[in-house]
């Protein structure tokens, strides 16, 4: 779904129009948004079985890390999806003309967070809004070995200084098989069984013994 594509073209096309709706612009622009419609409403349904199929794998792996039972979802809910795109374009085509770049879509779609039934972004302290996070990671990576048959390296951003020391050995203890890449600023706790440990000293990368 080359999505990105028509989005670079639809707003060349309206950056170019510098606000005027000619009858060729409007020709031009009636063909991209037609694309446009076309190839979002396959998107947005690819999207939203994605999510179905995370959110018992982020629940699991959100009760795992953060030791309590918690109803976590994940939702999917554009604004465009329930009339369908082209009916978005159309009441938007004005303001796209103005801006000169397309202001609905699936570029510019959200994935919400929620637990306990209130929205993770507003409501969550910062120690459930860290755990949300790596529990998504988690289960994305846990959802890509499933359906290749291959797990992926495991990146982790000094994810150790965000938890508290419960949560902390938690990670470590549910980590996915394959290979997992921890960066710290700080020692890694013994739970952490690396088997190499490399240290960046001015600049220097040197491999402990």
């Amino acid at each position: 779904l080359d999505i990105d594509r028509i989005v670079r073209q639809r707003n060349t096309l309206l950056k170019q129009a510098g606000g005027r709706l000619t009858e060729e612009v409007e020709s031009t622009l009636d063909l991209w948004d037609a694309k446009f419609a076309e190839v979002a409403d396959q998107f947005g349904y690819a999207r939203a079985t994605l999510i179905s199929r995370l959110t018992p794998m982020v629940t699991e792996a959100y009760e795992q890390l953060a030791g309590v039972s918690t109803a976590v979802e994940l939702r999917y809910e554009p604004p465009w999806r329930q009339l369908g795109l082209a009916a978005a374009l159309a009441e938007v085509r004005t303001t796209d003309l103005r801006r000169g770049q397309s202001t609905v879509g699936p570029q510019r779609d959200e994935l919400g967070l929620w637990i306990d039934g209130l929205p993770g972004r507003t409501h969550a302290s910062q120690g459930e809004q860290r755990t949300l996070a790596l529990a998504l990671r988690l289960s994305a990576h846990r959802l890509v070995t499933e359906r290749t048959g291959s797990a992926p390296v495991l990146v982790l951003d000094d994810v150790l200084s965000e938890l508290d020391d419960g949560r902390a050995t938690a990670l470590l203890d549910h980590l996915p098989a394959g290979q997992v890449v921890i960066t710290s600023a700080g020692e890694l706790p013994p739970t952490a069984r690396a088997d190499q440990t490399l240290r960046v000293r001015a600049g220097i990368v040197e491999v402990d013994s």
